[in-house]
């Protein structure tokens, strides 16, 4: 949001968004308890097992989001990618609005270890028929930390039937 959209008051900054024909407030203060207390993030160690060269695989159509208020959305989206873990194959289909590929994903650690909504991908676009998955990088979305933002929700495509033991995990207390 360009900064003429930006209201501070107090210390307090005011910037309004736009959600499904709704208008909102997000709303910053360098002395909430939720800055002030935040005990940190926590990520499983660093397992190269879940760093994986996956197949792109192409299958154009459109990746439907919901997000946490219902709201739904589509983006195009050209393939899946396609990788094995543990001896099984799945595929996520990427959002490709932006730069690279952004997966929405739930596994079976969701709830149990990690955010039970699911988490967050990014990768680079692929290359020569591949996309590198590393799930080490895999973040929780903002819905994980607070009530306050609306998140896309994983698409059905995007819930995996494996327990991904890397990346970001469940806020303490979660």
């Amino acid at each position: 949001t360009p900064d003429r959209d930006r209201v501070r008051l107090d210390g307090t900054t005011f910037v309004p968004i736009a959600r499904g024909g709704r208008i909102g407030l997000r709303v910053w203060h360098p002395e909430a308890k939720t800055r002030t207390e935040f005990a940190g993030v926590r990520w499983y160690p660093d397992d190269q097992a879940f760093r994986v060269v996956a197949k792109w695989v192409a299958k154009p159509g459109k990746l439907v989001i919901t997000d946490v208020l219902g709201d739904r959305s589509e983006t195009p989206s050209t393939g899946v990618a396609e990788f094995t873990l543990k001896g099984k194959t799945y595929r996520l289909r990427p959002d490709e609005s932006g730069d690279g590929l952004f997966f929405v994903f739930r596994d079976r650690t969701s709830g149990r270890g990690t955010y039970g909504a699911g988490r967050f991908l990014s990768a680079e676009k692929p290359t020569n028929g591949t996309v590198v998955l590393d799930f080490n990088r895999a973040t929780n979305p903002p819905c994980a930390w607070t009530p306050f933002a609306t998140c896309p929700l994983p698409p059905r495509e995007n819930r995996l039937s494996v327990a991904i033991e890397a990346g970001e995990r469940a806020p303490a207390g979660h």
